[in-house]
């Protein structure tokens, strides 16, 4: 294949399917993960790509991923979430092992499987992170926790491949209207709603932009870290 391959994690809506076009636009030729596949595969068929059922979470899915793959020159780490807004007195286990399983173990997970490829690539990971990742917030505990954990993840990667020209970002988007908090709060629209409600907010496209800006860059550039949020979002 002469076209270079981007891999997008959670490509089947919000911020991963908007990154999928976003890439495909600038030549990319993009893989399209998530669990529900017939979303993937709509995507990939707009724009040219594949389409591969994804679930971070289950080993052997990422394993079959990697195996299909001969070539990663881009892998976006985008499947992930938030559950619930428990403060941690409250803590749900299961909410938190989801997260930790989905953001953070995921994350490893997808990225150690397609490392062949991206070492062979001298490869671009971009990870998308969240400003939840540099400060806190009421009922953010678990969310909090897992995004200072892929945070952790991004800077601990970086340094163990640059030496081998394998550049990492993480990119951490503030107030983005998509469905991540209709997820959150399990389909309470009500609850989701009122997240955005009287404020601006960044769109999914945006967020692609800012992930086609750091792939369309040359490989001796790394932009080590991004935060994009809305105007009227100033604090964290």
């Amino acid at each position: 294949m002469s076209k270079k391959v981007a891999v997008i994690t959670g490509g089947s809506a919000g911020i991963g399917e908007a990154s999928a076009r976003a890439l495909a636009r600038d030549g990319w030729h993009v893989v399209v993960a998530a669990r529900r596949l017939e979303k993937c595969q709509a995507i990939a068929s707009e724009i040219g790509g594949d389409a591969v059922e994804l679930d971070v979470t289950d080993a052997g899915s990422v394993e079959k991923l990697a195996s299909k793959l001969e070539r990663c020159d881009l892998l976006v780490n985008n499947a992930g979430g938030a559950k619930g807004l428990d403060y941690l007195r409250d803590a749900s286990d299961a909410d938190w092992e989801w997260m930790f399983a989905t953001n953070v173990m995921g994350t490893m997970r997808v990225t150690r499987a397609l490392y062949p490829q991206l070492k062979a690539a001298n490869g671009l990971v971009i990870n998308i992170g969240s400003v939840a990742a540099t400060d806190a917030y009421k009922g953010g505990s678990g969310y909090n926790a897992s995004k200072y954990g892929l945070r952790g993840i991004t800077r601990a990667f970086r340094r163990e491949e640059a030496e081998n020209q394998i550049r990492v970002t993480e990119i951490d988007p503030g107030r983005v209207k998509t469905d991540f908090s209709l997820n959150r709060f399990e389909g309470d629209t009500q609850r989701a709603d009122a997240v955005y409600e009287g404020k601006v907010n960044l769109t999914a496209e945006d967020i692609a932009e800012a992930v086609r800006w750091v792939a369309s860059l040359p490989p001796h550039v790394n932009i080590d870290t991004m935060s994009v949020m809305p105007v009227d979002q100033a604090e964290r």
